[in-house]
């Protein structure tokens, strides 16, 4: 692994026990319709399988389980080890059968071309280390046609709102998440690593570079995250 993947990996292992609670508490309860439009906008039906990537501790991938019914499956991916434990534990508890855990890295996937009928990345995609290579690999292996739905942390449009989220991000942020996790450097990466992020212009160009058309973009909570969805080219 480079260096920010070793980095990223070991960060998330810090703050896996407390990952869900911080991510209600800092987004206001937001974070449940962010992911309940996600899932809206995979048009995925009964029976049919999804690649869940950087699935961390799975709460989109349970969505995501309720939306397929019992004969679909949700495949979920993650390079770390203590996320994919949590996820384990929410799962059973929760009695879900047809999601799979498969610690991975997301820059080579072990499925075969046209595996899936759609592929989703909560959260994951500003850790990457490579997202052209990730975004590659991701449209490789859907289905022709089928739909890639990213929800990631965005800048908001207004400069007035993101004097202020900014404000937020930098100081109640890392000392609420300080004070849960005992992890203050987590939540100092967060907004840094969303102001190192591609614009929502600027992914969608990386998107139709790897294969993918349509490119729908949906700015959600005054732009503080923004859902991409781009639908793999026919050939």
């Amino acid at each position: 692994m480079g260096d920010k993947d070793t980095y990223v990996q070991k960060m998330f292992s810090s703050i896996a026990n407390r990952y869900d609670l911080l991510n209600t508490l800092l987004s206001f309860n937001r974070d449940k319709y962010w992911r309940q439009f996600t899932v809206a906008k995979t048009e995925l039906r009964n029976g049919e399988r999804v690649l869940d990537i950087a699935t961390g501790t799975g709460k989109l991938a349970l969505e995501l389980s309720e939306k397929l019914g019992e004969e679909g499956k949700v495949t979920g991916i993650d390079f770390c080890p203590d996320m994919l434990s949590n996820a384990r534990q929410k799962l059973k508890k929760a009695g879900y059968k047809n999601v799979e855990l498969i610690q991975i890295n997301a820059e080579s996937l072990p499925f075969p071309d046209s595996t899936f009928d759609c592929a989703t990345i909560g959260f994951g995609l500003r850790n990457m280390s490579d997202i052209k290579q990730v975004l590659q690999e991701t449209t490789r292996v859907l289905r022709e046609g089928r739909r890639l739905v990213c929800l990631e942390f965005s800048l908001p449009g207004n400069q007035i709102f993101r004097w202020i989220y900014h404000l937020y991000s930098y100081t109640l942020l890392p000392l609420f998440g300080w004070l849960i996790s005992g992890n203050r450097d987590a939540y100092l990466y967060l907004p840094r690593s969303i102001e190192a992020f591609p614009s929502p212009a600027q992914l969608e160009e990386i998107m139709e570079t790897a294969g993918l058309e349509n490119i729908e973009i949906y700015p959600l909570t005054l732009g503080i995250v923004t859902v991409h969805v781009g639908t793999k080219k026919g050939a």
